[in-house]
């Protein structure tokens, strides 16, 4: 196996993506870490914020990787297989493969989350999102 070198990457330094439509929601991130952009590998991290507002959410969804995510800030409503969980700073969020989840924000701050997929690249992740 090929020894990958330390990396050391500024979030501002990442370029933002999102999605905004009727399927998939109203979320943004930037991702930090993932095969296809840094020397890394086995791991895919980055920031995801969900903008508070009734149209703003990242829809329910499933993909085959486990995911975890690490409120940074904000408070929020993570779903997961049709239980709502309320999540704030400091609530760690542990997504098993294949289970059906989303969330929004609550209030009127941003929820910013820290995500993480055991997988070497974020275009890996196939998002199979569930019918509007």
């Amino acid at each position: 196996m090929k020894k990958r070198p330390p990396t050391v990457v500024h979030e501002a330094d990442c370029p933002v993506e999102g999605w905004e439509d009727g399927s998939r929601g109203s979320v943004v991130w930037r991702t930090l870490f993932s095969g296809d952009r840094t020397p890394t590998d086995r791991l895919t991290i980055g920031i995801a914020e969900i903008a508070p507002g009734a149209e703003a959410a990242l829809s329910l969804h499933h993909h085959a990787p486990p995911e975890a995510y690490y409120v940074l800030s904000g408070e929020g409503v993570v779903m997961l297989d049709g239980e709502a969980h309320a999540v704030r700073p400091g609530s760690a969020v542990f997504i098993p493969g294949g289970t059906l989840h989303g969330a929004r924000a609550e209030g009127d701050q941003p929820l910013r989350l820290l995500y993480v997929f055991a997988a070497d690249s974020f275009d890996e992740i196939e998002y199979h999102f569930a019918e509007s």
